[in-house]
């Protein structure tokens, strides 16, 4: 397929666009070496009486090394669902273009196309939760601008064949966003490194799942030079606050910590798993490729009520799409996970 011009995907009115710029955007001196007189701040000192880093390039340039890309590859975003909706405003037309989603899937994408008044187009999984990729590309329309696809999925955990992937990037002349917010987890590849390869390619990480930096809502995304140039344009001028640029730095020096982290939760899962698996109630375990998993159980709002009772907060899924009496339960600590075992086998005899 002929693709296009990344600029020719992007909306015109976003293109005209001149992106405010702050002093500090004029020069990349360490600013502790500067007499700072431009921002209108508080000049007696504390750790955040300046304002941050507009480009946050000491972060950025970790993550470059880190992901082995270049420094105008990355964009960050507070939290994934900034960068979501930002690829939407940056390339939809409201009342005009769609973006294309494949449910079971991560419902903020709708919600941000909503928000910018887009249409979401939507090609179910199959059955078993795998992509449909000739559907996908047969239903794909003239202003389809965006299609979305969580690998691993939420909330079903599972992951996508890579080659199913590359077919839909293959022979789709728009944007491809690959969510992979769970990657710490996942045992396949990542598509960063295909980046170079696609010019229509977006790959979507978050500091909050594997690195436990939930509260401080970190996204990352890895793109060709132009989509992040037209990011640039439309991001807010401190978009990622002090707090949040320094507690990502401290945690890139503790990764250490995280691996462990990480690889405790995977061995507490298949723990879980193994221990749950003779509930008479949960009807199916599905396969995951996260720190979560999905469950099918008799009557999922029953159990939904029950655990919460029982002072146990997991996700009712039932509502979407083919997930019919489904629960999600993320992996605990190791004693969070004991307290759901035990109040499963309680639950087995109502």
């Amino acid at each position: 397929m002929t693709k296009k011009d990344i600029f020719s995907l992007a909306r015109k009115e976003i293109l005209k666009l001149t992106p405010y710029k702050s002093a500090r955007d004029d020069f990349s001196s360490d600013q502790k070496k500067m007499i700072m007189m431009d921002a209108n701040e508080n000049p007696f000192e504390s750790d955040l009486n300046r304002y941050p880093d507009p480009m946050q390039l000491k972060l950025k340039k970790r993550i470059a090394e880190s992901k082995k890309v270049n420094l105008d590859e990355i964009y960050l975003g507070n939290g994934s669902d900034d960068i979501i909706n930002q690829l939407i405003i940056a390339f939809c037309r409201p009342n005009i273009d769609s973006i294309l989603i494949c449910p079971p899937t991560f419902g903020m994408y709708e919600v941000h196309a909503n928000l910018n008044l887009i249409k979401s187009l939507k090609v179910p999984l199959s059955l078993q939760f795998n992509l449909e990729e000739d559907s996908i590309l047969s239903s794909i329309q003239k202003n389809t601008k965006i299609i979305f696809i969580p690998n691993p999925n939420n909330p079903t955990g599972n992951s996508f064949s890579d080659l199913k992937i590359q077919k839909i990037i293959d022979n789709f002349s728009g944007i491809v966003a690959i969510d992979e917010a769970y990657s710490e987890f996942y045992e396949g590849d990542s598509f960063v490194p295909m980046i170079s390869k696609y010019k229509n390619l977006v790959v979507v990480q978050t500091f909050s799942k594997g690195q436990g930096l939930a509260g401080a809502r970190l996204g990352m995304s890895f793109a060709n030079k132009h989509i992040v140039e037209i990011l640039n344009k439309i991001k807010a001028p401190y978009n990622i606050n002090s707090l949040t640029i320094n507690a990502a730095l401290k945690k890139l020096d503790e990764q250490g910590i995280v691996y462990q982290q990480v690889s405790e939760i995977i061995q507490e899962k298949h723990r879980l798993l193994n221990e749950i698996k003779n509930v008479k109630f949960i009807k199916k375990i599905y396969k995951s490729d996260a720190n979560f998993f999905m469950i099918k159980v008799d009557n999922g709002n029953k159990r939904y009520k029950q655990l919460l009772e029982l002072g146990i907060v997991v996700r009712n899924t039932s509502k979407y799409h083919n997930c019919e009496n489904t629960l999600r339960i993320t992996v605990g600590k190791k004693d969070e996970n004991n307290a759901l075992i035990s109040v499963l086998s309680k639950m087995d005899d109502k």
